[in-house]
């Protein structure tokens, strides 16, 4: 069985977690195959223009498999570890707007890999946790990062330090989630949306979603100058001179990455 499945359709790329067995929980070989689907997608941007992130059977993913096969050697610690903050580091560095479609469980390592997401989708019975202390571990896959800068520090600690199991509701409350819909039309609302990403223009959002992602270490001169830089670029493109011209001609722009 294939365990990562990749899906790509009029420019939109599907990543889905396939073990629902063990509700998606992602093993070493997985953490390693992940960072290479993302660098190649990163690799096309104008062939894979929206990213869905998403888990089978009704899941999104419970975070890393701790239970390997009999005899199987896992990797020293440390190189396991960074063979997940790889996986974490290529989805959030992508240049394209990712997707996490949060159906069921998404828990420890898997909020974070929800997390490391542009958008955040959930459906209503959807439920998040930071499970790690109650595993005796410190967080990982970037929750320490991801955390504070979403919900503020001592929200983040709550979170972090309890490990409780939250609702698709309160994770939209606090901002952890963009938008919870019913479970039923999770797959409909999130298709919608990435639609309208994939025919978004690719260069001018992979430069906002760059400033964005840079933005809580740049004072607003630096911002400015950014912005500055980012629309020097745009105002040259074709797909900005197309978008210009189709506003006076009365039509949808025909946006290429070009």
């Amino acid at each position: 069985m294939d365990t990562l499945q990749v899906e790509r359709d009029g420019g939109i790329v599907t990543v889905t977690l396939n073990k629902p067995q063990k509700k998606n929980a992602v093993d070493p070989t997985q953490w390693t195959e992940m960072a290479r689907i993302w660098d190649e997608i990163a690799r096309n941007p104008r062939r894979d223009r929206a990213v869905i992130v998403t888990g089978a059977g009704g899941d999104f993913c419970s975070g890393a498999d701790l239970w390997l096969d009999p005899g199987e050697e896992p990797p020293h610690q440390i190189t396991a570890m960074r063979n997940v903050s790889a996986a974490i580091q290529g989805l959030h560095d992508l240049p394209q707007p990712t997707i996490a479609k949060v159906p069921g469980v998404a828990a420890g390592a898997g909020c974070s890999l929800a997390l490391a997401c542009d958008l955040v989708v959930a459906g209503d019975e959807a439920r998040f946790a930071e499970t790690f202390p109650k595993r005796g571990l410190a967080v990982d896959g970037g929750s320490s990062w991801f955390l504070p800068r979403m919900i503020g520090l001592h929200r983040a600690k709550e979170l972090a330090f309890f490990g409780d199991i939250i609702s698709a509701a309160d994770a939209e409350g606090m901002g952890l989630v963009n938008r919870v819909v019913p479970d039923a039309e999770l797959d409909s609302f999130v298709q919608d949306w990435a639609s309208r990403l994939a025919s978004g223009p690719p260069i001018a959002l992979g430069l906002t979603k760059r400033m964005l992602n840079e933005s809580a270490n740049r004072t607003l001169q630096q911002a400015l100058e950014a912005e500055a830089m980012a629309q020097s670029i745009t105002l040259q493109s074709k797909d900005t001179q197309d978008a210009f011209a189709a506003f006076v001609e009365k039509r949808d722009p025909d946006f290429r990455g070009r």
